[in-house]
């Protein structure tokens, strides 16, 4: 799943793995006519059960020997395989204990080739490469939705920050410790379960980590793109909406809560039952609130914090606001009571969300008219201003972070750029 650009210096030998390969027959399970055949394939032979750690020691390759060998991998325990210099990730979905201080130690300062494949040695490639040439790297990770490729990217962060700052410099501590919190911010408003994933990222990100000239980080940027804003109105069976939603309805103090006019748990919310699914079986929505609101003081935009409450609140009270039909021309909302909750919690009056809501206005010739809307008209601008105003609201938290872990003018010197792709669900 990930590539460090640019490429690593140095020949690959493939005796680096200790084992020599023969070649040897198998037989894999063709279809022709409609009847399974079996035909002959060419493919390596270590005496090691657990496959090569590496594709292009594969005497023959295609789709079959391909995954033979990952799942051979798997099977092994080895959930890392490269192809020369990218890094092949299989998720086996439980937590492993090979992310530790130790494994960090194992993997500083090596190459790539010269230890068991794993992430840490795409992250450290990266590093020693831009420290070395002076030059800016990039990690690009790809996937299919539940492939892992956010818990990557946090892997990468982690292990960049544990390389870093031998001299103790608490300015470094304070840059890493943000770029880590920040993580659980961006889960927890851009993150949701979807029916292939329990967490995964509906948003696409592109983080800069700035490095000094002795490597280490000073700074970054997160470039957000593509949030999926239908996912706020409407979700698919069983699939939940954004992860904040649920967090703020069931760890809230009684007292926030009534502040914000909501109830306890989803139950009572159009936009957070749509999918039929409101808890996460393993997810404790109220400790990752407890998380969420530790990082955004940490971070240091604790005083917007009643702000965000109250957009996550009005967009609630959003999806439980109807309109009645009057003449099949016009509507008018059913609970004047929700738009006056809304208005509250925007700071603004009853009057413009009611008429941002049941009206539209059109140009003609210089002119200005305002017209009525029908019943079905309302409800997709009240949708369309639900999505408009959680984007927004994402993209000015993406925008306090930046502001927050910002570099300096003039102390950035080289930068590795992580990419964490959209996972691709269209089969």
């Amino acid at each position: 799943f990930g590539r460090a650009l640019p490429a690593r210096t140095g020949p690959v030998e493939m005796s680096r793995f200790g084992s020599k390969r023969r070649s040897q027959k198998f037989t894999s399970p063709t279809q022709a006519d409609g009847q399974f055949t079996r035909r002959k394939s060419r493919l390596y032979d270590t005496s090691d059960p657990e496959g090569v750690p590496d594709f292009i020691l594969l005497d023959h390759v295609s789709e079959v020997t391909f995954l033979e060998n990952l799942q051979k991998r798997f099977q092994g325990g080895n959930y890392y395989t490269y192809i020369g210099e990218v890094v092949v990730a299989v998720n086996p979905f439980k937590k492993l204990d090979i992310y530790s201080e130790e494994k960090v130690k194992e993997y500083r300062g090596r190459e790539m080739y010269e230890r068991e494949p794993h992430i840490f040695a795409l992250a450290d490639a990266a590093h020693r490469t831009m420290k070395r040439k002076g030059t800016d790297t990039c990690i690009v990770i790809s996937g299919e939705s539940g492939a892992g490729k956010t818990e990557a990217s946090k892997i990468i962060m982690r292990y960049i920050a544990a390389v870093t700052n031998a001299s103790g410099r608490q300015e470094v501590e304070r840059v890493k410790d943000m770029l880590l919190r920040s993580n659980s911010v961006l889960e927890a408003f851009g993150n949701a379960k979807t029916s292939r994933n329990d967490n995964s990222s509906r948003f696409g990100k592109y983080m800069d980590i700035n490095f000094n000239f002795a490597g280490d980080p000073v700074g970054g940027h997160i470039q957000n793109y593509l949030l999926e804003k239908s996912r706020i109105v409407k979700q698919h069976n069983d699939e939940r909406n954004f992860h904040i939603f649920y967090q703020l309805l069931a760890s809230a103090s009684e007292r926030r809560l009534e502040e914000l006019n909501l109830r306890r748990g989803p139950a009572g919310y159009n936009y957070a039952i749509s999918g039929g699914c409101a808890k996460v079986r393993g997810m404790d929505d109220k400790s990752e609130f407890r998380e969420v609101q530790d990082a955004i003081r940490a971070i240091g935009f604790a005083d917007q914090e009643d702000l965000l409450w109250n957009v996550i609140a009005a967009v609630l009270h959003l999806g439980n606001c109807e309109f009645v039909d009057l003449n099949n021309e016009e509507c008018e909302v059913k609970d004047r009571t929700v738009i006056a909750t809304i208005a509250r919690l925007l700071r603004t009056t009853a009057a413009s969300v009611d008429q941002a809501l049941t009206t539209k206005t059109i140009a003609t010739r210089g002119e200005m008219v305002t017209k009525k809307l029908r019943k079905d008209e309302a409800e997709v601008t009240r949708d369309t201003f639900a999505k408009a105003l959680y984007d927004r609201t994402f993209t000015y938290i993406v925008s306090l972070i930046n502001r927050a872990i910002a570099v300096e003018s003039g102390n950035e010197n080289t930068v590795i750029g992580v990419l964490d792709i959209y996972g691709f669900e269209i089969f």
